[in-house]
């Protein structure tokens, strides 16, 4: 899956989970610090990653995500070693 279009889909999924309406979503944006996420919401965005992308994230991998652009990158990681993976 092209990058851009990877990122449009996070976005989306994003605007969905937390009724947001963000046009644009740019990579350094901190899923806390700048979008306001709690632990909740950050689980909740992330079984809907899980869900779409038909992807496991691990704990380990999750700690190292703190901005939408490490959360694209895991993604993209994840979809490359799983060709089976694929939005649903």
């Amino acid at each position: 899956m092209d990058r851009a279009v990877l990122s449009e889909a996070l976005r989306d999924l994003y605007n969905e989970d937390t009724a947001d309406s963000l046009d644009v979503l740019s990579e350094d944006v901190d899923l806390i610090a700048d979008l306001g996420l709690d632990s909740v919401d950050v689980v909740s965005l992330i079984m809907q990653v899980e869900r779409q992308f038909r992807i496991r994230l691990t704990s380990g991998e999750l700690n190292q995500v703190r901005t939408f652009g490490d959360l694209l990158d895991l993604v993209v990681v994840k979809l490359q070693k799983d060709p089976g993976s694929r939005a649903a």
